[in-house]
């Protein structure tokens, strides 16, 4: 049974999700990735304010494809959330409530995810034609030479997930191992 969740996240929308939960996500969410968050890093190095408010928000590790005639943006499948790893620790820290992407996190996300009671999610890799269609808009608001790296702004109706860590550190992609493979 899917669960729903609006952005701005709060953080009861999330206490009670557990690993494995299928979640629709509506509202608004923020996609940046590799070039984007070292942008933003040099920016907070530099004391400047990022493009948008991280306090209670989402970004979402995608590469988009051209959008088709008529729709907002083309597949919109998840990239391997690992890359940003180095970063997101200090996005969480100020403010970012989670992430969606695909693969494992490291140690340092883990711990700043359960320190700031956030949440990360996992979209389906391969799905990326079908994740747009959950998508109703999406524009660049920064970053634009970056080309498929700028930071867009997307608005969104029940975009499906699945929690992989919740805000206790539970992680999918161990418990599946332990639960599902044989040894």
């Amino acid at each position: 049974m899917n669960k729903y969740i609006q952005t701005p996240i709060k953080e009861n929308d999330i206490e009670n999700l557990k690993i494995g939960d299928s979640v629709l996500i509506s509202g608004t969410i923020y996609v940046a990735r590799d070039a984007a968050h070292k942008r933003m890093q040099e920016m907070l190095d530099n004391k400047q304010k990022l493009p948008f408010d991280l306090e209670n928000n989402l970004i979402y590790y995608m590469g988009p494809s051209p959008a088709r005639e008529g729709r907002p943006i083309g597949s919109a499948g998840p990239t391997t959330s690992s890359r940003m790893d180095k970063y997101a620790p200090r996005l969480l820290d100020l403010g970012l409530k989670g992430m969606i992407g695909k693969g494992k996190r490291s140690k340092e996300v883990k711990e700043a995810v359960v320190r700031n009671k956030a949440i990360y999610f996992a979209a389906i890799g391969g799905a990326g034609a079908l994740l747009s269609k959950a998508i109703l808009k999406s524009e660049i608001i920064a970053f634009e030479d970056l080309g498929a790296e700028a930071i867009l702004k997307l608005e969104v109706k029940d975009f499906p997930v699945i929690v992989v860590m919740d805000l206790n550190g539970n992680d999918l992609y161990e418990t599946a191992i332990q639960d599902y493979c044989i040894n």
